[in-house]
């Protein structure tokens, strides 16, 4: 996996400041995205055990609230695959911080149907260390810059936890 970017003290991908990984490799292609570099797998930086550290260092302070995932696509199988054992680390040594993660896919049926478009055999224990799941493409007519964490209002803010608890899902709620 490659990876276009680390920002290191970010506020606009989720609550509080946080550590966003922007991933290389895309297959939406959304109109209108604003990071169409990415869209190539092969774009920016190698993702690698130095890259990893790297990441775990600029998660240690503790005015950092967590990590965000984007990209890109994160969730495409192949970024699956690389970013698993990375996310498993940052839930083992950072288990107070929270892990959001942005997608193109539509959470109950590309993600967590077993013939799911996005699913493989990371996709399970990925989404199980994922607090916020923003899913769904961006769509250029349905962009809003008043919404929070998210540029269209098809997309939405899906409390992982919470829907893993009652079966369906649940949106997250800003309790700031």
């Amino acid at each position: 996996m490659h990876y276009a970017s680390i920002k290191p003290c970010d506020i606009a991908n989720g609550p509080g400041v946080r550590v966003s990984l922007f991933v290389s490799g895309c297959t939406h292609h959304c109109p209108g995205c604003f990071n169409k570099e990415t869209w190539d797998f092969s774009y920016g930086q190698p993702f690698t055990e130095e890259t990893m550290a790297d990441l775990y260092e600029k998660l240690s302070p503790g005015y950092i609230t967590g990590l965000t995932l984007l990209g890109g696509e994160p969730l495409e199988p192949v970024n699956q695959q690389a970013l698993l054992p990375f996310v498993e680390e940052v839930r083992r040594r950072f288990p107070d911080k929270t892990i959001w993660c942005y997608t193109g896919y539509t959470y109950e049926t590309d993600l967590l149907a077993a013939d799911g478009r996005a699913h493989c055999t990371a996709t399970d224990r990925l989404l199980g260390m994922t607090d916020v799941l923003v899913d769904g493409r961006f769509v250029q007519d349905l962009r809003d810059i008043t919404l929070l964490f998210r540029g269209s209002s098809n997309q939405r803010l899906i409390d992982l936890a919470r829907t893993r608890e009652t079966g369906s899902v649940v949106l997250w709620e800003n309790r700031n």
